[in-house]
């Protein structure tokens, strides 16, 4: 009876480290996923609007600089995301995000730095890993101080 029950235990708890893991990385790749999908769509809709060029037409360092902007808000919105969704410490989940951020923006420096200035100036690239930390440093505190502000609303005694 008491295996049964230590064992019972045992899958029990590696089943809730399953839930809790699983929790945990949706809440990244749905932090990511909309940043990424709130990224292309914008893309998208600047060359839809004749903003940006279509095709094989450069940019100017104005138009990088307001996709720079763009993606940053984005990076922050996708970071509270994550931290909104993780299952506990939103800002490790949130700073996750931002590495995996910082991981995928420097693997694009590499593989299309000799294929710059043609597509794009190198400024723009470093930007993009210098940046993608900082947003999610900002969603994470972001939902920090949302869950603070609710567990100090909480703690307020009822005016009724």
């Amino acid at each position: 009876m008491l295996y049964h029950a230590a064992i019972h235990g045992i899958y029990g708890e590696l089943g809730n480290m399953n839930k809790k893991l699983l929790k945990s990385i949706g809440a990244v790749v749905a932090g990511a996923a909309v940043s990424i999908v709130l990224e292309l769509g914008t893309d998208k809709a600047m060359r839809t609007a004749g903003i940006f060029p279509s095709g094989e037409g450069s940019m100017s360092d104005t138009l990088f600089i307001l996709a720079t902007t763009y993606r940053t808000i984005y990076g922050v919105l996708g970071a509270y995301i994550t931290a909104r969704l993780a299952p506990d410490r939103p800002m490790f989940h949130a700073l996750i995000l931002g590495v995996l951020g910082t991981v995928a923006a420097a693997a694009g420096a590499i593989a299309m730095w000799n294929k710059m200035p043609e597509i794009g100036p190198k400024w723009y690239a470093l930007a993009l890993i210098v940046l993608a930390l900082p947003p999610a440093w900002l969603g994470g505190k972001l939902r920090l101080m949302q869950v603070n502000d609710q567990t100090e609303s909480s703690l307020q005694p009822d005016p009724r």
